[in-house]
C-alpha cells in the first residue's frame, strides 16, 4: 500500500494551527449574569480592552475574511463609525482552516470581477498594511482529460477574452512545464490563468483587520450578538453582552452561523455547513528540488485541486454527492456553543477514490507521507453561490453569507458591498448572488438535496442551459404542472417547474446537454413554426406578480419608473433605474383600477425587484400597500395567428382588433372562469396573457386545448419563446439590459420619458449621459455558423482585436439564421458592419443587420392596414 496511507495521527485544531504558525488562545466566553452587569462601562473596557461605541453607521457581524474585508473597504472608502463584532476570535469558523486558493477564473461573467478585485487587493495588501499575507501566485492550470472538457475550455475562453483577466488555453507540453510532476498521458489541454495561486487565510484576515483599524474601523471581540431589533426609522439595535449599538445598517457575514443570526429577525437563510477535507503531505523530495513553485492544478474529471505547500503538497477533493457529508444537524439544532476553531473527524475512506486518481496524475503522491488531514465546515447555499446584498422584507439588513469559496471572494465582495453601501447602487450587476433569489419555497429537504448536488457536481462539465434535478419539484407548482410534467423537458426557475420544450413521437427525449445543437434543436423549431403559423400555449406562471395600491401608488411608481404610468385598463413596459442611470429592472405595468397597479417581472427578479420597490416606498414615506401575488396567480400565454379564434370560442368578449386592442387589459369570462387578460405576447405574435387563480388554471388550459383542436393548437416552451423574442428584436433583462448598462445604449429610448414631470430615479444621470453622448450601442447581429449558436457573453472580434461582446443569442427558425445581440463601439454599429463572433474557439463571420429580422404581429397588421389605405 502506498506510503500516503501512513497517516500521522493527531490532525486536530492545535496541529493545523501550529503548522500555520498560529498562536491560538483559549476561546474566551463572557459571563452575563445580569443585564445591569452587561451594560456597565467598566465591564466593556475590561472584556474588550477598548471603549464601547453606542452608535455606528454600519455594524458587520462576523470576523471571518469576508466580514473583515467589508469593514476594511467601508473604512477605506471614508465611512465613519464602522464596527465589526466577532463572537470569539477573528478567522473562527471556516476561514482559519481554509486551503486558501485564489484564482481569477470563474465561469460566471461578473464573478470574474469579484475574483479579479480580490487578487489585485491581495497583491498589494502587505505593502499597504505592513502585515504579511503569504500570497503565492505561481498561476493555475485546469486540466482537460476529455473532449467535453476541451469544449468547455473553449466555451470559457470566448467568455473571458472581453474581460481584463488573462487566460490561455495551452497544450500538454506547456502544462508539463508549469507542473513537471504531472503524468501527462491523459492530459489533452489546459486552461492556464497566470497570477493565480494561494494565500494564507489567517494572515489575510489579520492584514485586512489591520487595514480596517488603520482607516478607523473598530473591531470588537469577543462580542457575540444576542439580539437584533429594528427601529421605526429603519435603524437597528444590535445587542451584545457589552451593550447595545444603534446602527444605520447591519451586515450579516457570519458564515455557518448565518442561519442563527437570520432567525433573530425571522429569516431562515438557506445555508448549510458541508464537510470539506484536504490533505497536507510531508516534504516531497521532488517538490523540494524544484527551482520554481508549482502551478496550482485542478484535475476536473477527478474532482480535486492540488498545490504546493512549502516543500510538500496540499490536495483537496470534492467527493460525489452520495459520499459527501452535510452537517445538517446544525440546520436543525444550531451550531454547538463554543464551536469556532475546531475540526471534524477526518474520513480518508470517503475520498480514497480521488486519492487514487490523484496518484495516477501526480505519481509522487504515491510515496508521500501525510502530516495532516483537515476536515472542516464550509458553507453552501443550494446553488453554491453566496448571498450578497440588501435583503427584502426588512430595511437596511445586508447579507454576505453562503461562501463556499470565501477566501477568493472576500476581497472582491468586500469592495462590491462597500461601493454599493457608499454610493447607493451596485458597482456592477451580480444578480446571481442576490440574497432575494431564494424565498420561503426553499425548505430544509430542498436545501440539503441541493447542497449535496452542488458539492458533488463541483467539477462537472459546465454546459450552457444547464439543469440540475436534485430537490425538485418544490411546492411551487403551477396549476398545469401535473398536466405537463411528463410531456416535455422541464426547467427550474425560482422554485417553479416550467417547460423548456415538448416531446413528440420520434424525438430524442430527456435532458442531454451539449455545447452544440442537441436533441431539443429540431423540436424547438417545430414549436416556433407552431406559434408563427397556428397557435401555441405556454405556462408563464413563474412570472413574479405584485399588486401596488394606495393613496400614493401612482406617485411611488412615477418615482420608480422612467416611463409614464398607463391609464386604467392599459399596459406598458417600464424600467426601474439606478441613481446612475443603469437598468435595475424591466417590469410590465397595468393599471387595474384607479390607483391599483399590477406589476409583472421575471421569475428570477421576484425578490430583487420587490426589495427595490419596498425600499423606496419606506424611505420616501409613501402611503401604499404592496402585495406579492406570485404564488396565488397562474399565467397562461396563448400566441399565434389562430389564438383569437381559440379564445373567441370560449368568451362573449369582443376580441377583435377594435374590441380588444394591443396592450389593453380586461377581465373576461373564459370557459366560465374569471380571467384577467392582457393583449401582449413576448413571442411578438398575436396573443394574450391570461392571469388566473391557480385553482382554475387547469380548467382554462384544458378548455383552450379542446377549443383549439381544429386550429392546430399545441404547447410550446421557453426555448421557443426565446428564439421568437430574439428574431423580433425584443431585449431581455439580465442580458441586453442590467446594472451594467444604461437604457439609451440598450436601445430602450421609446420607454424612457425624460420629459415626464416626475423626477424618477436616474433621470438626472440619464440626461447627463445623453448630453455627453454614448460610447457603445446594442447591435443586432446575423451569424454564419454551423452546428453551434451563440448563447450570450461571447467575444466579438474585428481585425484580431476584441471590440465587444454578445448579450444573448439563438437560432431564428423563421429566417434560418443564427442571431445575437451584442454591444459594439459606436463607430462599429452601422448596418452592414462586418465582425466575427467567437464560438468554441472558432471565429464565425457576423454582420450588423437592421432590426428586427422578423416584424411583430402588431407592426405587420399596422403596415397591412396602411397599405390597404393607400390602395
Amino acid at each position: 500500500m502506498s506510503r500516503i496511507l501512513n497517516i500521522i495521527n493527531g490532525h486536530l485544531r492545535r496541529d493545523l494551527a501550529a503548522y500555520r504558525g498560529i498562536a491560538l488562545l483559549p476561546l474566551r466566553t463572557i459571563s452575563c449574569t445580569s443585564r445591569k452587569q452587561a451594560q456597565e462601562s467598566d465591564a466593556h473596557t475590561s472584556a474588550l480592552r477598548k471603549r464601547w461605541k453606542d452608535t455606528a453607521d454600519t455594524v458587520i457581524i462576523g470576523g471571518g475574511c469576508v466580514g473583515v474585508s467589508v469593514a476594511y473597504h467601508l473604512a477605506k472608502a471614508g465611512m465613519k463609525d464602522v464596527v465589526l463584532l466577532e463572537k470569539s476570535d477573528l478567522t473562527a469558523g471556516s476561514t482559519w482552516h481554509a486551503a486558501g486558493l485564489a484564482t481569477y477564473y470563474h465561469p460566471g461573467i461578473n464573478l470574474k470581477k469579484v475574483h479579479y478585485d480580490s487578487i489585485k487587493l491581495y497583491e498589494k495588501l502587505e505593502e499597504e498594511t505592513g502585515q504579511a499575507v503569504g500570497f503565492h501566485n505561481p498561476g493555475s492550470v485546469r486540466i482537460a482529460s476529455s473532449a467535453a472538457r476541451v469544449d468547455e475550455m473553449r466555451y470559457q475562453m470566448t467568455r473571458t477574452h472581453w474581460h481584463v483577466t488573462k487566460q490561455y488555453m495551452i497544450e500538454p507540453e506547456r502544462v508539463l512545464e508549469l507542473f513537471p510532476l504531472l503524468n501527462i498521458d491523459k492530459v489533452l489541454a489546459g486552461l492556464y490563468t497566470p497570477g493565480d495561486g494561494h494565500i494564507d487565510p489567517y494572515s489575510l484576515t489579520m492584514a485586512l483587520a489591520a487595514g480596517a483599524r488603520l482607516y478607523g474601523a473598530q473591531i470588537y471581540n469577543p462580542a457575540p450578538v444576542t439580539a437584533l431589533n429594528p427601529t421605526a426609522d429603519g435603524k437597528w439595535d444590535v445587542q451584545t453582552p457589552h451593550g447595545t449599538i444603534r446602527a444605520n445598517r447591519i451586515v450579516n457575514a457570519t458564515g455557518f452561523w448565518a442561519r442563527e443570526v437570520g432567525k433573530m429577525i425571522g429569516f431562515e437563510h438557506p445555508t448549510i455547513p458541508v464537510h470539506h477535507q484536504y490533505i497536507v503531505t510531508a516534504t516531497v523530495p521532488e517538490v523540494k528540488a524544484l527551482k520554481t513553485e508549482l502551478a496550482v492544478i485542478r484535475d476536473l474529471d477527478a474532482s480535486y485541486y492540488l498545490r504546493q505547500e512549502r516543500d510538500g503538497l496540499l490536495f483537496g477533493p470534492y467527493e460525489k454527492m452520495e459520499k459527501m457529508v452535510l452537517q445538517d444537524s446544525w440546520v436543525r439544532d444550531g451550531v454547538p456553543p463554543g464551536f469556532g476553531k475546531e475540526l471534524f473527524e477526518s474520513d480518508l475512506d470517503r475520498i480514497m477514490e480521488h486519492v487514487e486518481m490523484a496518484m495516477e496524475m501526480v505519481p509522487v503522491l504515491k510515496k508521500a507521507d501525510i502530516i495532516n488531514i483537515v476536515s472542516g465546515p464550509i458553507t453552501y447555499t443550494p446553488d453554491l453561490l453566496p448571498m450578497v446584498g440588501p435583503h427584502q422584507g426588512v430595511r437596511n439588513y445586508w447579507t454576505a453569507i453562503g461562501f463556499g469559496y470565501g477566501v477568493i471572494h472576500a476581497g472582491g465582495i468586500g469592495k462590491f458591498l462597500s461601493d454599493w453601501i457608499v454610493h447607493g447602487e451596485p458597482p456592477y450587476d451580480l444578480i446571481e448572488c442576490d440574497p432575494n433569489r431564494y424565498g420561503k419555497w426553499v425548505e430544509v429537504p430542498f436545501l440539503c438535496d441541493k447542497a449535496r448536488e452542488s458539492y458533488g457536481f463541483n467539477n462537472v462539465v459546465g454546459y450552457p442551459k444547464e439543469e440540475r434535478f436534485a430537490g425538485r419539484p418544490t411546492h411551487r407548482k403551477s396549476g398545469v404542472y401535473e398536466l405537463l410534467k411528463d410531456q416535455g423537458s422541464m426547467g427550474f426557475h425560482a422554485g417553479w417547474e416550467q417547460p423548456h420544450w415538448f416531446y413528440k413521437p420520434g424525438d430524442d427525449t430527456g435532458y442531454k446537454p451539449s455545447f452544440r445543437r442537441t436533441n431539443w434543436f429540431r423540436p424547438v423549431g417545430r414549436e416556433c413554426k407552431l406559434v408563427m403559423e397556428k397557435v401555441g400555449v405556454i405556462d408563464l406562471t413563474p412570472f413574479a406578480k405584485y399588486i401596488v395600491k394606495g393613496k400614493d401608488s401612482q406617485k411611488l411608481l412615477d418615482r420608480l419608473f422612467a416611463n409614464t404610468m398607463p391609464k386604467v385598463g392599459l399596459t406598458n413596459i417600464s424600467h426601474m433605474l439606478t441613481p446612475n442611470g443603469k437598468v435595475f429592472a424591466e417590469v410590465t405595468i397595468t393599471q387595474l383600477a384607479p390607483g391599483e397597479f399590477l406589476l409583472i417581472t421575471g421569475s428570477g427578479s421576484e425578490g430583487h425587484d420587490l426589495r427595490y420597490i419596498e425600499a423606496e416606498a419606506a424611505d420616501g414615506g409613501y402611503d401604499v400597500d404592496i402585495t406579492n401575488m406570485t404564488e396565488d396567480i397562474g399565467v397562461l400565454g396563448i400566441a399565434g395567428p389562430n389564438s383569437r379564434k381559440v379564445l373567441q370560442k370560449l368568451t362573449d368578449e369582443d376580441l377583435s382588433d377594435a374590441g380588444f386592442k394591443f396592450l389593453h387589459c380586461k377581465v373576461i369570462q373564459l370557459a366560465g372562469v374569471s380571467v384577467r387578460a392582457i393583449r401582449i405576447s413576448y413571442t411578438g405574435e398575436l396573443g394574450w396573457e391570461l392571469y388566473i387563480d391557480q385553482k382554475n388554471m387547469a380548467a382554462v388550459y384544458q378548455a383552450m386545448m379542446e377549443a383549439g383542436k381544429d386550429q392546430g393548437i399545441d404547447n410550446f416552451g421557453t426555448y421557443a419563446m426565446s428564439s421568437l423574442r430574439l428574431e423580433k428584436g425584443f431585449r431581455g433583462w439580465g442580458a441586453e439590459m442590467n446594472c451594467d448598462t444604461n437604457p439609451l445604449e440598450a436601445g430602450l429610448e421609446y420607454f424612457i420619458k425624460l420629459n415626464k414631470p416626475a423626477d424618477f430615479i436616474g433621470k438626472a444621470a440619464l440626461q447627463e449621459i445623453k448630453a455627453k453622448g454614448l460610447k457603445r450601442k446594442l447591435s443586432y447581429l446575423a451569424l454564419d455558423t454551423d452546428d453551434v449558436d451563440p448563447e450570450g457573453n461571447e467575444t466579438i472580434w474585428l481585425n484580431g482585436k476584441v471590440v465587444g461582446n454578445t448579450t444573448s443569442g439563438a437560432y431564428s427558425y423563421t429566417a434560418q439564421q443564427s442571431l445575437a445581440f451584442g454591444y459594439l463601439p459606436l463607430e462599429l454599429c452601422s448596418v452592414g458592419q462586418k465582425v466575427e463572433v467567437e464560438l468554441l474557439g472558432k471565429k464565425y463571420p457576423a454582420m450588423v443587420i437592421q432590426e428586427p429580422l422578423v416584424l411583430t404581429e402588431p407592426t405587420r397588421t399596422r403596415l397591412q392596414k396602411k397599405a390597404k389605405g393607400k390602395a
